[in-house]
This record gives C-alpha cells, structure tokens and sequence, in this order.
C-alpha cells in the first residue's frame, strides 16, 4: 500500500484542524502531520499546543497572513527539493479567510502537487445546524472593518437570493447586526458561536433580537452569522418618483434604504435620490 507522503516528490498537503474539539481531528490528518518534513503554521505557537497534544513532533514554521508572499516562496523552493509539506491554520480548513490561496496558487502555476484534505470548518459546521432549506449560500466571509465599507458590501448583498454566511469576531458583531439591520432591513438571522467548544451557542432570531443579544456585552469566541434572505416584493412603477411613491407606501424600508437600494439598482446618485425620496416622504407626512 502506497503512503499518502511520497518521499521522492515534494507534496502540498492543506491539512484542517478542530475548530475547537481536539477529538475532530481526523486520523488521516494526523498521519500527514506526523509524516511530512514540515509544518507550515498560521501561528507556531498554537499549532504547538495541537502537536504537543498528539505526541508530534514535526518542524514548524510561520505562515501567517503578512508573510504569504515571502513564505510561499520558500515553501515552493522546499517542495522543489523534494520535501513534503503540510499546511494548518489556527482552526479549520486553510485558505478559507485564513492564509493559503497565495501558496496555493503558487504551487498549482508551477505545476506542483496540493494535496486537500477534507476536515472541520466552521462554515459548513454552522449551515449544518442552522435549519437551512435553500439549495445553496452566499459566502462571504470577514466584512470591511471600516463601517463605510462595510455598508457598501452589504448593500451589494441586498437583493441575493440566497442566505449570506458571514465570519465575525466577538469585538465587531454588534456592528456587523447593526449594519445589516440598518442596511438590509429586519430579516431571519442565525449565529453559530463557539463552535464545537463548551459554551457552544445556536440562536436563531430576527436581525434586531440577535442584535440586542449581543449588546448584552458577553460576547465571546468567532462567529458564524447567517442572514437569511429579504421577501421579494412586486415592486411597481417606471420611474424614479413612481418607485419612490410605491416604496414610500408599501414597503416597511426607512428612506435611507430605498435611497440606497434605488441608487444601487438604477446606478444614480444615492443623494440625489435621498433627496428626491426626502421630498415625497414630507408631503405624506
């Protein structure tokens, strides 16, 4: 039976690690670690912890996120040489918003061997439990931390049919809930945090419940946040001011929103149309 490690051809491996239960790891997955030359690490330090906890020994070096482009050179000359080579990251599958495309894509230009294995990751742990019945999602990822673009981004989302995944960390979720409830408007929403972990928490909720769950100030652990998507409306009307009237009365968005999602559709200037909404808003009044 031939080893997964070919020791006369240098090998990419992108190995996934527990996302929080040190049990999730897969037996294959610990093989490759303990066979390959090298480790290549978001951080050492963590994957440290990991590797004491097995009884593994294999060399580590940094791979972390400002160090994609010097380290994927030299993990492409290693491989060249003939080494094999697993690549971790602090939880679950590199490469997915945690460092790895760059060597990938590297290796894949010089016609190397990557080698994926399958594993834990917090996104497809979430959607399991998140009661989910659309045929697909959106996944996006960590958002802007800066609110302007993080507006931007969501607005973009506005009109997917799909539900939309997000990653968060504990210190920016109010915000994200804040500007999704302001941006996209009241909808169904779910969160996964600390996933596999002791304090494991699902809730399920509006936009505005989950929002004020978070202000509670007991936030801890990464999130994975799930938005589900809008109630399609039939909207009506040929122009600008007929749509304004017909969002004005029969939509349950604020002004701000229509502006924005007007602005995006129809590729004007959202203050333009702010102002002419702002207009048709006041004579109702």
């Amino acid at each position: 039976m031939t080893s997964d490690v070919q020791k006369t051809a240098g090998t990419l491996y992108i190995v996934p690690t527990p996302i929080g239960n040190l049990e999730d790891i897969t037996l294959r997955s610990l093989r490759i670690l303990k066979e390959v030359d090298l480790i290549a690490a978001e951080d050492t330090r963590h994957t440290k912890r990991l590797l004491n906890h097995f009884s593994i020994e294999t060399p580590l070096i940094s791979y972390y996120r400002e160090k994609e482009i010097e380290r994927s050179e030299e993990i492409l000359r290693r491989l060249q040489e003939g080494q094999n080579i697993a690549l971790v990251s602090d939880a679950g599958t590199p490469g997915i918003s945690d460092p790895g495309a760059v060597v990938v894509n590297l290796l894949h230009e010089h016609g190397l061997t990557v080698v994926p294995l399958p594993g834990p990751s917090a996104l497809t742990t979430a959607l399991s439990a998140s009661g989910l019945t659309s045929s697909g999602f959106l996944f996006v990822g960590f958002l802007p931390s800066k609110k302007g673009q993080r507006q931007k981004l969501l607005s973009s989302l506005s009109a997917s049919e799909y539900p939309v995944v997000f990653y968060e960390s504990p210190h920016r979720i109010d915000s994200l809930l804040g500007d999704a409830l302001e941006v996209l408007g009241e909808r169904q929403c779910f969160w996964a945090r600390e996933l596999t972990k002791n304090y494991e928490d699902l809730q399920h909720g509006t936009l505005s419940s989950l929002l004020a769950k978070s202000l509670e100030g007991r936030n801890r652990g990464e999130f994975v946040v799930i938005i589900w998507p809008g109630v399609k409306e039939e909207v009506q009307g040929q122009t600008v001011e007929e749509l304004l009237l017909w969002y004005r009365d029969n939509s349950e968005l604020s002004l701000k929103d229509v502006s924005r999602r007007l602005a995006s559709d129809l590729g004007l200037s959202r203050s333009q149309i702010y102002q002419q909404a702002l207009s048709l808003w006041k004579e109702k009044d």
